[in-house]
């Protein structure tokens, strides 16, 4: 092992110890270490923070999932937009560890949310639970474990499938999903669903990811052979906070002379061609968002079963939550062969490897629109310089051809 690669691993541990001391509550409910971690709602919200001094409308909203959560979403419309005119929702999602504004973080002529409302699409962007510009919980506190009780299984069937059904009854059109990494999972996971798959025209995956089990990010696999998940679930921490003080001074620290930062993002996402670097201290003062603890721990379950299913609580727990000892699995073939659906994916990404891909392919009931790019790693997908024409000029023809293919109708 190398020096770099040592130190990466030690520095990285130090944050996730920093992260989880940081955020643990002490049973008289005083915060460890004196630190208040609490988040709340951003006074200020996307809209005004990214996507206005761009120059692009933009309305916030709010919607509750069936389990309480209130998620936040932003409408995005061209600048030139024509009052009245008639177009095609779209609604973004973001992956793990990001929210909405992952889609805004380059020039408009670069970030695919600006790129598709400039196209004449009416963009909505999704944020999960737990995210900043989500909005919390009708009656959890943040500080609460139970606020932390999810992995993207909910993500998916919850807050997906109530984004989709928001933005369906609002528009009263059916609903072009596009999402990125995890939020790929939650795309797949849902389609699996009669209920939430009618609402949807059409699908574009960025990085597809049904099954974990080829990754090859050096990074990752040492985190799960180590079995940190468990670890950090058996020591009753509950949330990810990477933004918390002491993980933000961290952070700054890797990243502030002592490690290349570029050399720990390619060990857990694979190399990046077009990624530019030079931005990292912009992304940072968005990224990362947090996550739960148990939604790292279904994600690490996948890579160590190799299957595509709802979250393992054990045997006897299993039996409670699903009758059955083992977890259902989401059925792709499922997924309406009727429903169009568009793939990226990259010969250098080490999350959604290859072989993962073709496993995917292979349950689907039918063959989709595939756009395969051998330098591109996992975020080349989302912040690459050439980004419009090696990507998003495929994805936007795509849709273009699936405009108006089926008609608005209640469900």
């Amino acid at each position: 092992m190398g020096v770099s690669t040592a130190a990466a691993i030690a520095l990285t541990a130090a944050l996730f110890i920093s992260i989880f001391l940081s955020t643990a509550v002490k049973a008289d409910g005083d915060l460890i270490a004196g630190l208040n971690l609490r988040r709340k709602s951003p006074t200020v919200g996307l809209c005004a923070s990214v996507i206005e001094p761009s120059g692009f409308p933009c309305s916030e909203h709010t919607t509750q999932t069936k389990d309480g959560y209130v998620l936040g979403l932003q409408r995005v419309s061209s600048p030139s937009v024509i009052v009245g005119q008639k177009s095609s929702p779209v609604l973004l999602i973001h992956g793990l560890f990001m929210a909405g504004d992952a889609w805004f973080m380059d020039s408009a002529n670069q970030s695919l949310g600006f790129i598709l409302a400039t196209q004449g699409f009416d963009v909505w962007v999704g944020n999960v639970r737990g995210t900043r510009w989500s909005h919390g919980h009708v009656s959890l506190s943040e500080k609460d474990k139970d606020f932390w009780d999810w992995s993207w299984q909910e993500l998916a069937l919850y807050d997906l499938g109530e984004m989709i059904r928001y933005v369906y009854s609002v528009t009263n059109s059916k609903v072009f999903v596009v999402g990125h990494s995890q939020g790929t999972i939650m795309s797949l996971a849902a389609l699996t669903q009669p209920d939430i798959a009618k609402m949807v025209e059409a699908a574009a995956l960025l990085c597809p990811i049904s099954y974990l089990e080829h990754i090859t990010a050096p990074f990752v696999l040492r985190l799960v052979k180590m079995h940190l998940d468990e670890v950090i679930m058996a020591m009753g921490f509950h949330e990810l906070n990477f933004k918390s003080e002491t993980g933000t001074r961290i952070m700054d620290m890797m990243c502030d002379g002592h490690l290349e930062c570029g050399d720990l993002l390619n060990s857990i996402t694979g190399e990046n061609c077009c990624f530019n670097s030079s931005r990292i201290d912009f992304y940072l003062e968005f990224e990362p968002h947090p996550t739960s603890s148990k939604n790292l721990r279904h994600l690490f379950q996948m890579i160590r079963k190799g299957t595509f299913a709802m979250y393992d609580y054990g045997t006897w727990k299993n039996l409670i939550y699903y009758s059955q000892t083992k977890p259902p699995a989401f059925d792709l073939s499922s997924i309406p062969s009727s429903l169009p659906i568009w793939m990226g994916y990259g010969g250098k990404d080490a999350l959604a490897d290859v072989s993962d891909v073709q496993h995917t392919l292979k349950e689907l009931p039918l063959k989709p629109d595939l756009l395969y790019l051998e330098n591109y790693g996992h975020i080349d997908f989302l912040l690459s310089v050439k980004s419009k024409e090696d990507v998003y000029d495929s994805m936007l023809a795509f849709f273009s051809s699936h405009v108006g293919t089926s008609s608005s109708s209640s469900y």
